[in-house]
């Protein structure tokens, strides 16, 4: 399902044209500025982009770190309003700049369409390792506790009604006759601590993504072994095959940018073309190296 058609950037006329017909209207903003960046004006400006980037259900955007192509779906995000959850760089000129952006859409777009950043999949990571520290806490004091209610002085510290909740604890353990893990395996939920940071990156795109939908995916590799990449792509082309998305993404992942039917923007290229996965220079340097070394397998 396609939900974003097209879209057009500005112009080379369009970017340099800007200040001067507007340079009256926000001459303090300029001012505010000078020290710092007019980002994303003048960014792509000698790149040659396409007078429209054209989209299918899968379209991806590639180039090397610094090519811009972060900056391409943070534009198109915001042109189209869509969810996001990580905060992005962004100077004052940033919303001059998507105002003169363009696109073309189906009637409304739907209301679970987002972007997913990597810096997203990171606090994924940050937050699971908050849980577990946690849990690894409460781990220790029900230890012991356990260790204290196993003792032959057990109910020789308990004071009346103050430690009444523990006191049930103590006669809980005993009544049940529980083992030390049993009795922390029933006051504990399981430590997520079991999944790699890898597979716990890859479940945020399986929570985040939902049915009939537009999502950005921004470098989503990242924090993924390369077995974990590519389960993401079947992942993805599943999504797209069965259940309604559409996604644009942005990568240098060779798994990844052999998304089945995708079309690849060789954001590198002057002007920025068109291309066959396999054409890429990011693709070729792991298909060269892996040729010199090939007698090593």
């Amino acid at each position: 399902m396609i939900y974003l058609k097209s879209f057009h950037f500005p112009s080379r006329d369009e970017d340099e044209d800007f200040f001067n017909v507007h340079s009256k209207n926000f001459s303090a903003k300029n001012f505010r500025t000078c020290y710092t960046s007019q980002y994303p004006f003048g960014m792509f400006r000698e790149r040659g982009l396409p007078d429209e980037f054209e989209f299918r259900d899968i379209t991806v955007f590639c180039g090397n770190n610094g090519s811009g192509k972060s900056t391409i779906l943070n534009v198109i995000a915001d042109k189209l309003n869509l969810k996001r959850n990580a905060p992005f760089n962004r100077s004052d000129f940033f919303e001059d700049y998507v105002g003169l952006c363009r696109c073309k859409t189906e009637k409304t777009l739907p209301l679970d369409s987002s972007i997913i950043t990597s810096d997203d999949v990171f606090d994924r990571v940050l937050d699971i390792r908050r849980i577990n520290d946690g849990i690894d806490s409460k781990r220790n004091d029900l230890l012991r506790e356990w260790i204290e209610s196993n003792s032959e002085d057990a109910d020789a510290r308990l004071h009346g009604i103050d430690d009444y909740d523990r006191w049930k604890k103590v006669k809980d353990a005993r009544n049940r006759k529980m083992s030390q893990s049993q009795y922390i395996r029933s006051r504990l939920m399981r430590n997520v601590a079991e999944r790699s940071n890898g597979e716990s990156a890859l479940s945020l795109f399986v929570d985040a993504i939902a049915d009939n939908a537009l999502y950005l995916l921004d470098e989503p590799e990242n924090s993924l072994s390369p077995s974990n990449q590519l389960e993401l792509k079947y992942f993805l082309e599943d999504c797209v095959r069965n259940h309604g998305c559409q996604f644009i993404v942005s990568t240098h992942s060779p798994f990844l940018l052999s998304l089945k039917g995708a079309r690849i923007y060789d954001i590198d290229s002057v002007p920025v073309i068109t291309s066959k996965w396999t054409e890429l220079e990011c693709v070729k340097v792991y298909k060269d190296f892996f040729d010199e070394n090939s007698y090593k397998f």
